[in-house]
């Protein structure tokens, strides 16, 4: 997974780059790498790039919020497709996620980066 890292303020703004489906068979692997930083601050996930979710993708969403709420931090989700935003309105988590900021523009910042094996 390719990302963008970009530290506001008081805000992580994390845009998965290569990621358009969040689906079964990636989600584990996407907590596991996220989990430790929306236990350290707050994290905004941008969702521009995604167009596909599923049950694991939502449960991948739940997983990471469970995880800022109990540490004491925020997780949001911003720039939500049309069809991924109907999906979380459907279950409920679109009053709990997503946030109506947009962000704009990403400007280069710290990279992930991982093989894709």
């Amino acid at each position: 997974m390719n990302g963008i890292l970009i530290n506001t303020a008081e805000t992580l703004v994390l845009e998965p780059g290569e990621v358009h489906e969040l689906v079964r068979g990636q989600e584990q692997c996407l907590v596991e790498r996220l989990t430790p930083i929306v236990r350290r601050q707050n994290v905004t996930l941008d969702l521009r790039h995604v167009e596909r979710i599923d049950a694991a993708g939502i449960s991948f969403l739940i997983s990471l919020y469970g995880a800022a709420l109990s540490a004491g931090n925020e997780f949001t989700v911003v720039n939500a497709s049309h069809r991924v935003a109907e999906i979380l309105a459907l279950v409920g988590l679109d009053r709990i996620l997503l946030s109506h900021n947009a962000v704009a523009g990403l400007q280069s910042g710290e990279c992930l980066a991982r093989s894709a094996a």
